[in-house]
């Protein structure tokens, strides 16, 4: 029991450093103009409010993520099940978040037309940084 809550822990500082560095990756792309080169109005601030949402967002699915690398048999392929856990972020934020929490529309098409391609791949950043993370800080035990 004990190494289900230290993992438990892991998995949410993980989520939480995977959330930093998905932001960074968010915001230095919108400093490069990538979004805007595509059509899409997403080009967020490098403001403590915004990292800080985006930390405690990717903790709460880092937790998500324990769901499917807590069982003691599964403690294989870190990277890979962060990359297809990171599918549930992204489906949250385009059928939930933009619809409903925001007036950008289904799936941020307001924002652009490919935004949908964007929000997918900042969570795979998240997802891969997550496995990444989990696995490091659990080391081999």
């Amino acid at each position: 029991m004990p190494h289900t809550r230290a993992l438990l822990s892991i998995c949410f500082c993980a989520g939480l450093l995977a959330g930093l560095c998905s932001s960074l990756v968010a915001w230095q792309s919108g400093q490069m103009g990538f979004p805007a080169m595509a059509g899409v109005r997403i080009s967020p601030s490098l403001s403590p409010d915004w990292i800080y949402s985006r930390m405690i967002w990717g903790g709460l699915w880092g937790l998500v993520y324990f769901l499917v690398i807590g069982p003691l048999k599964s403690r294989r392929h870190w990277a890979r099940k962060g990359l297809w856990i990171s599918l549930l972020p992204t489906a949250f934020q385009l059928l939930f978040v933009y619809p409903y929490m925001t007036r950008y529309g289904w799936f941020g098409l307001e924002l652009g037309q490919l935004t949908p391609l964007f929000i997918f791949a900042y969570n795979l950043v998240w997802g891969l940084c997550t496995g990444i993370f989990c696995r490091l800080f659990w080391g081999r035990g």
